[in-house]
């Protein structure tokens, strides 16, 4: 009953808002198969490591970017495989790139309650979080990537540890 409910509600939907998450399901289909190929060969894709675009607030992107992040937030509780931290910040990069959005996707290792060695991805636009933003402060960043779009290509800031 429950998966009737959840298609009757998208049926309702705008088609801009059904495309939308169309789009944020197939980003995050293709950021898994990204996830199952060694990191080496993946990492030149995601952007200029080690650098960071500008926190700079541009009013015009608002709108879209907190249109992706709840595009990818819902479509990723849908998904057959799994969609954490790493596959959302990826799609989302990618859906930011489409629109022309420049983003830094952050890569940060922690360690849990127990000792555990563990690791979190979250993405950034300007001043948002566009996914992973939830326990941030516990991670230490240990790589970025700055997806550059916009014409200011000197804006990013280079990361030194």
């Amino acid at each position: 009953m429950k998966v009737l409910s959840k298609l009757n509600t998208f049926l309702f939907l705008g088609p801009k808002t059904k495309l939308l998450f169309l789009e944020a399901f197939l980003f995050l289909g293709w950021a898994r198969i990204l996830k199952m190929i060694p990191f080496k060969k993946v990492a030149p894709s995601l952007g200029d490591q080690m650098y960071e675009t500008s926190v700079k607030y541009i009013a015009a992107d608002n709108e879209k970017i907190k249109n992706v992040s709840h595009s990818i937030h819902i479509m990723s509780r849908y998904t057959f495989w799994e969609s954490e931290c790493l596959v959302k910040a990826i799609a989302a990069a990618k859906m930011l790139e489409r629109r022309n959005i420049d983003s830094t996707l952050y890569l940060g290792t922690a360690r849990d309650e127990d000792g555990t060695m563990i690791a979190h991805a979250w993405l950034r636009s300007g001043p948002f979080y566009v996914s992973g933003s939830e326990g941030i402060e516990k991670f230490t960043v240990v790589g970025m990537f700055a997806r550059r779009i916009s014409s200011n290509q000197s804006e990013g800031e280079s990361y030194e540890q």
